[in-house]
């Protein structure tokens, strides 16, 4: 392990971070969201949203795929991801959706803002909720060629976090 250079948990509150924040949106499963803390701190996340039903940690479940990583990403709760995206703005975030829509823009397309930037993931049937897509900035898609045009939000989270974070590396 120490041929891996991880950081400490101290290392990891302490260490500069990718100017990124993750916004779940009403996601149903604890193992999605304990990857997605996980996929947050390989990349050095800012933090991360939990919105609406998201569950919260500690839970077990949670726990379970975050491997501790609940415990190095911080994380704040909204009642509404509404309410996350205004407060966001307040601070100065560019907000994204990843969402299949018209006017999305192809993830390998993308470019980086040079701002902090907000990207909202969506819940595992509906995706980003449509009364949210006016209040962002862009969205986001990620091409795909098979049959099935959906990933798992874990997935997708990891896809995305790496491309936005592939400049630092």
């Amino acid at each position: 392990m120490d041929e891996l250079g991880r950081k400490s948990v101290e290392e990891f509150k302490q260490a500069a971070k990718n100017s990124i924040i993750v916004v779940l949106d009403n996601i149903r499963s604890m193992h999605n969201v304990g990857s997605v803390f996980r996929t947050s701190d390989a990349f050095l996340i800012e933090g991360i949203c939990l919105c609406g039903y998201t569950p919260q940690p500690p839970h077990r479940d949670i726990h379970k795929t975050a491997l501790g990583a609940t415990e190095t990403v911080d994380w704040m709760y909204f009642e509404t991801t509404q309410n996350a995206i205004e407060q966001l703005k307040q601070r100065g975030f560019i907000i994204y959706a990843v969402e299949q829509v018209e006017g999305s823009i192809s993830l390998e397309k993308f470019t980086d803002p040079k701002a902090p930037i907000a990207i909202i993931f969506g819940n595992e049937v509906e995706g980003v909720a449509a009364d949210l897509l006016p209040l962002c900035d862009g969205c986001i898609e990620i091409p795909q060629l098979g049959m099935k045009h959906s990933l798992n939000i874990s997935v997708a989270a990891g896809i995305v976090l790496w491309k936005l974070s592939e400049s630092k590396f």
